[in-house]
């Protein structure tokens, strides 16, 4: 790891750890065998740059719902962690982009979000992704607490 990975304190979270674990599982092909975690997670970082070089209109290529994918997949192991319940994530996107990601807990839906533009998904920064996720952690471990009947099933 370089140094800027040793002193940033995001890469120490719970979230970052288990993207790069869930973007490994994701690699059939190795090639983030030798990557560094800043290259790993590099491609969910969109600057203004990046993204005004993406079309408003497209189609999202493999690696991104990959990366989609691996984002909901992250935040089901962490709602696991938290509740020690089961937390089955489902990303149904069309071949256009459109979709949604839901996260179940026993018969709970917990998480239920609409996805559009996923050719254009990523944060402005790794903390913003970190945000984010937290916002949607919260709201399903809030879920689960006020449905806990529902979430054992």
């Amino acid at each position: 790891m370089s140094a800027a990975t040793t002193n940033d304190p995001i890469f120490d979270t719970d979230f970052v750890k288990e993207m790069v674990r869930q973007m490994r599982a994701l690699d059939t092909y190795g090639s983030y065998g030798g990557r560094s975690v800043e290259k790993i997670l590099d491609p969910y970082v969109l600057t203004r740059e990046r993204k005004a070089e993406i079309p408003l209109i497209g189609d999202p290529d493999d690696e991104t719902i990959s990366r989609v994918k691996a984002f909901y997949n992250a935040i089901a192991v962490l709602v696991e962690k938290e509740c020690k319940l089961l937390a089955v994530p489902l990303v149904h996107l069309t071949h256009e982009g459109f979709g949604r990601a839901l996260i179940t807990v026993g018969k709970l839906v917990a998480v239920d979000r609409t996805l559009r533009d996923v050719h254009r998904f990523g944060f402005a920064s790794l903390s913003k992704m970190k945000d984010e996720a937290d916002k949607i952690l919260a709201v399903a471990i809030e879920r689960i607490g006020q449905h806990p009947a529902v979430a054992g099933l």
